[in-house]
């Protein structure tokens, strides 16, 4: 909560685009309604899972903020392994105690994730980034890349060569940072910031580069590189 309300969000980045939050927490329920609001979306709120299913089976909505610490879990998760084209987006407000149960099964670009308490920042930009993926502008000759990585930032995807790789969300921003930082060290404290909002725990990216690493670095040359001491970078070791 306090997070909350220290924060203040910035310029309008909707389009009038339809918001349902999904939250049973209604102090929290009514800072995500104000801010999605100032921020210039129309949203809706339930307070319940079985309440938010019959919303989004009622209505059409462009993006679903769903708390993960709701009992009716279990149940969502199977009704909403229908095809992406046919229903919103979803961004997930998780403890980090259920991350492990809810991180490798996201569908990257289709569903994404914050870790309670939230940052209205970082709500915002997830949820910026989740309905850009699902249509906005139009895709753009020139992606990302680097040598024979490449990232489609609209899709949310990326691909080795011909290999596509099969990353979760937390795994393509940490990609995604790298790479727009290519042949810079950068270091654990500016990757946690990036890819989750916060500082984390040493441990927590170590393990985060070593799955990314495993997906990138199937094959020569090695793109992802560790200068001890100091952090992680992309890019060719000269020869």
């Amino acid at each position: 909560m306090r997070s909350l309300l220290t924060e203040k969000p910035a310029s309008p980045r909707g389009n009038g685009q339809r918001i349902l939050v999904v939250v049973d927490d209604p102090g929290v329920t009514e800072l995500l309604i104000v801010t999605l609001q100032l921020a210039g979306y129309q949203v809706a709120a339930a307070l319940t899972g079985a309440e938010g299913m019959a919303r989004i089976a009622r209505d059409r909505y462009d993006l679903v903020v769903w708390d993960a610490g709701l009992p009716d879990l279990e149940q969502f998760v199977r009704g909403r392994r229908i095809a992406p084209a046919d229903r919103p987006p979803l961004l997930f407000l998780a403890g980090c105690d259920s991350l492990h149960d809810l991180v490798p099964d996201l569908r990257l670009g289709y569903e994404d994730y914050v870790v309670k308490p939230v940052r209205i920042v970082e709500v915002l930009d997830r949820a910026q980034g989740l309905l850009r993926g699902r249509g906005g502008p139009e895709r753009h000759e020139g992606m990302p890349c680097y040598g024979d990585l490449v990232l489609d930032d609209f899709a949310f995807q990326a691909r080795r060569g011909s290999r596509a790789l099969c990353l979760t969300p937390a795994e393509y921003r940490l990609l995604q940072h790298l790479l727009a930082n290519a042949e810079r060290v950068l270091s654990k404290e500016q990757i946690s910031r990036h890819v989750w909002g916060e500082f984390r725990a040493h441990g927590a990216i170590e393990k985060l580069v070593a799955r990314l690493r495993r997906k990138v670095d199937h094959e020569e040359p090695a793109l992802i590189h560790t200068r001890r001491g100091f952090g992680y970078w992309l890019g060719c070791p000269p020869r």
